[in-house]
């Protein structure tokens, strides 16, 4: 037998002894890590692991933004593990802001349940802006890692269910990212080119010192 043919017979007992596994439900009593949580035993699985009720319910708008997520990702709905999707529900009141964000592991589509939003985006190779205000039933898709909002266009809660290519697409706003810590304001204002006023009430509406 040559050595070629060792090789196809050798793919093919490999092919035929192998199986992938169903699923995955999230072991969420361990650490996570980028590839996603360890996967439960199969006989520790319910059906519950593949159900998530939360988003029938609206989320609580009575906050700075005045507007609220209710995740479904792998640390809610742990039988997305693995999976390669997630899903989010979001309430947004009328004048109510998802602010400037973005989720480094995952793109985003959003779907337009009830009222008006408009939604935007901006490139990360040129800074070009594609902003549309989406009706009911309209649909956007915003790519990974790249900055994005939605803003309720209408006077009328608008709800929106957006799904995503990961599990555990993460989050970083960007407003809170920079004056809802303790970075020095000195930094700040050298980096962000406001002035000193600006920086301090910032941090103090979103809670950062320094």
């Amino acid at each position: 037998m040559n050595m070629l043919h060792f090789a196809v017979l050798f793919a093919l007992l490999f092919s035929s002894s192998s199986h992938a596994a169903d699923f995955c439900v999230a072991k969420l009593k361990g650490a996570g890590s980028p590839a996603g949580y360890a996967c439960r035993m199969p006989s520790k699985v319910t059906v519950d692991d593949f159900v998530f009720t939360g988003l029938g319910f609206a989320g609580n708008t009575t906050n700075i933004i005045s507007a609220a997520v209710t995740p479904a990702f792998v640390q809610q709905f742990p039988g997305v593990n693995g999976l390669g999707l997630s899903m989010a529900r979001l309430d947004i009141a009328p004048a109510g802001v998802i602010p400037m964000h973005t989720h480094p592991g995952a793109s985003e589509i959003l779907f337009v349940v009830q009222g008006k939003i408009t939604a935007g985006f901006i490139s990360s190779s040129a800074n070009t802006v594609y902003v549309k205000t989406l009706k009911k039933g309209d649909v956007m898709v915003f790519p990974r890692g790249l900055l994005h909002f939605q803003i309720n266009a209408a006077g009328i809660n608008a709800i929106a269910v957006v799904s995503f290519s990961d599990p555990d697409p993460g989050l970083q706003i960007t407003d809170f990212a920079f004056f809802a810590n303790d970075l020095s304001s000195e930094l700040l204002e050298k980096s962000t080119f406001l002035d000193d006023a600006q920086v301090k009430k910032l941090k103090k509406v979103l809670g950062g010192t320094g």
